[in-house]
């Protein structure tokens, strides 16, 4: 069993940076790749950004690769999603989310585990 809590978002003007972190429980979290997903009101949760159990493998979506990173800490049992030059469009909320072993190209209904999420504002 893995627990994920989302932390980090708020409001930040457009152009302006934010880090989020997701900090999980459970001893075999380092087992676990880790996503970000986003969703806006009215609209489908997508894909943001993933990264390997080992953090040798990060997959982005075509909408934040070269704005987004995504790292890992496996002694700190964290994965931070770093978000330089917002858009008002990324305003969402996001949520991390974690799948056994498996590829950074997993779909989303192959996570496991679901954090509660956190509000990102960006404002024009």
């Amino acid at each position: 069993q893995v627990q994920l809590v989302e932390s980090g978002g708020g409001l930040v003007e457009a152009g302006g940076s934010l880090r989020l972190s997701c900090a999980a429980s459970g001893r075999t979290f380092s087992s676990y790749a880790t996503g970000w997903f986003r969703q806006a009101p009215g609209k489908e949760r997508e894909f943001v950004a993933a990264i390997s159990w080992s953090g040798g493998s990060t997959y982005y979506s075509t909408s934040v690769k070269g704005r987004f990173t995504i790292s890992r800490d496996n002694a700190k049992n964290t994965v931070y999603l770093q978000m330089n030059s917002l858009k008002p469009e990324d305003t969402a909320v996001y949520y991390c989310a974690a799948t056994y072993g498996g590829s950074v190209t997993r779909p989303r209904s192959e996570y496991d585990y679901w954090g509660q999420g956190t509000q990102v504002t960006v404002s024009s």
